[in-house]
């Protein structure tokens, strides 16, 4: 049964979900948040890595999906998350893993069934989805949530129903950095 890490990528707070996924069905393994303490910058990105980098060795999963960049309203808030979520895909990377990425409206669609949902909406599908018996905090909610997607995704049911039209993921052990492309 593969074991999905979902990531929900921030600055101050980075959401990580964990999943088991087989034959469509889905179950929950663990979840949380990756609280950064530093103030500036650089200590802010170590610490993400190092928590990405603790929860791969410890869990080990098999596939990784994170949220695709969104247009922020502030610039200075959009190049923070840019950098925040380029450190998580670093670390992935360096673990040898298959990166997914997805766009916030199709982990929504997918999801809660309309790309529009809001957080509240999102946390009470994952909770009822996952079976949990409480509420996952906001973030642990969303990186659950991408884990689902890419579940979801992945096995075929969403191209199935008609709700995304393509898979949104990419492998970067086939990147190649000479011609910057992905290998065949």
């Amino acid at each position: 049964m593969p074991l999905i890490l979902g990531i929900d990528p921030g600055s101050r707070i980075t959401g990580y979900g964990l999943i088991h996924a087989e034959a469509g069905q889905m179950s929950y393994h663990a979840s949380g948040c990756i609280r950064v303490q530093a103030d500036d910058l650089p200590q802010k990105l170590a610490q993400i890595y190092a928590g990405l980098a603790e929860l791969i060795g410890q869990h080990r999963p098999d596939q990784v999906a994170i949220e695709q960049v969104f247009m922020a309203k502030n610039a200075d808030s959009a190049l923070k998350l840019g950098q925040a979520r380029g450190t998580a895909v670093v670390c992935v990377a360096n673990h040898g893993l298959q990166l997914s990425e997805y766009s916030a409206k199709e982990v929504k669609l997918a999801v809660t069934g309309t790309g529009s949902a809001d957080k509240i909406q999102v946390q009470h599908m994952v909770k009822s989805l996952l079976k949990l018996s409480a509420t996952p905090q906001a973030d642990a909610a969303d990186a659950l949530a991408i884990a689902l997607c890419h579940a979801y995704t992945a096995s075929g049911l969403l191209a199935l129903s008609g709700q995304l039209s393509r898979k949104r993921g990419s492998s970067w052990r086939n990147f190649d950095p000479k011609t910057l492309s992905r290998r065949s």
